[in-house]
């Protein structure tokens, strides 16, 4: 891309720049899935982790950037918790009752009421976890939900500027992690860094910190970034992985202000704004099918049902999205906005 936004940071000058953010979000889903199914580390060892870890990071980047982007348009805090609430919570909770139901009829000891208000509640990933068995990734959907209920009490209570805390809040998690010495963890007050590093990109973009922090942001060659972000992703259980929600965050920033041709026609692509827009549904379903007989077997006879896994996974997905989910993201819109439901987006 050649056009750069300018310094003032104004969300018109920069929204065809989000086709890239599309671009992304379909690079974190497919790493979680490729950590997840493929035997990476049979061909390089740890890279079945690094492949997980650096598509979550990627994946809570994206939320935090787009959702204090958000937050900074309209400060509102009840319409956006409406249309978070309508996002996540028809599919997550069908889901949770899906596993609880299986957990039931297996007659494993996950089959109680506190891990189902555990997971219905999103506290799940607090210590101690409970989490179902084919869900042990929707740890994910509870840290994002604290986010959003912490992020909507800030506006509410400070407005707009409020949103100038997230950098702090972000740098008191990152030390309690070191302090831990959790290199990574699902526990929110370990993990929501990832997310709080995306927010700290947005306030930077659209120039709520000032003109030097874009200026820093947009010199830095693409390369360099993508280094330090693989560094940051790669040694899990270094010092280095303290530092990767911030190392991602500026990978995807660095994007934001230019990026190779190549890589533009990758991330804009068609197929990759579809896998963008079904993310959030195969995220949720690629586990939970893993756990079935689609999932099991030996070595041999798993990896053989891999096609036939991620069939099934990709069908689920694209219904759930188009035909189940859509339905309640249209009525949010129409709520929140007092007119018409406009195209669905995944964020």
């Amino acid at each position: 891309m050649s056009a750069t936004p300018s310094l003032g940071g104004s969300a018109a000058s920069t929204s065809e720049r989000f086709g890239v953010l599309d671009g992304w979000r379909a690079v974190s889903i497919l790493s979680v899935i490729a950590g997840h199914w493929l035997p990476l580390n049979a061909v390089v060892p740890g890279a079945n982790e690094a492949a997980g870890a650096g598509g979550m990071a990627l994946f809570f980047t994206l939320s935090g950037f787009l959702i204090t982007h958000f937050m900074l348009k309209r400060p509102e805090s009840g319409p956006f918790l409406v249309r978070r609430v309508m996002r996540i919570l028809p599919l997550a909770w069908a889901a949770v009752a899906a596993l609880f139901l299986a957990a039931w009829w297996q007659g494993t000891a996950q089959a109680d009421t506190a891990h189902l208000a555990a997971n219905l509640l999103f506290y799940g990933n607090l210590p101690p976890a409970r989490l179902f068995i084919g869900g042990e990734h929707l740890w994910s959907l509870a840290v994002e939900m604290h986010f959003y209920v912490g992020v909507a009490l800030l506006v509410a209570l400070g407005g707009r500027r409020a949103l100038y805390l997230l950098p702090l809040i972000a740098l008191g998690v990152t030390l309690a992690r070191i302090a831990a010495g959790e290199t990574i963890s699902i526990i929110t007050w370990h993990r929501i860094d990832e997310i709080l590093a995306g927010a700290i990109l947005a306030l930077i973009y659209f120039g709520s910190l000032g003109e030097r922090p874009q200026r820093l942001l947009s010199a830095i060659p693409l390369p360099v970034a993508v280094l330090i972000a693989l560094a940051c992703t790669w040694f899990i259980d270094s010092p280095l992985a303290y530092a990767r929600p911030y190392a991602v965050a500026l990978m995807v920033g660095v994007t934001l202000y230019r990026v190779p041709r190549w890589l533009e026609q990758v991330l804009c692509s068609r197929p990759a704004a579809y896998i963008a827009q079904i993310s959030y549904a195969l995220y949720v379903f690629h586990m939970m099918f893993t756990a079935t007989w689609l999932g099991s077997g030996d070595t041999l006879e798993k990896y053989l049902k891999r096609p036939l896994l991620a069939l099934v996974t990709w069908a689920a997905a694209h219904l759930s999205t188009f035909y189940y989910e859509q339905h309640f993201t249209d009525r949010a819109r129409q709520w929140t906005s007092g007119g018409p439901a406009k195209a669905l987006r995944t964020y």
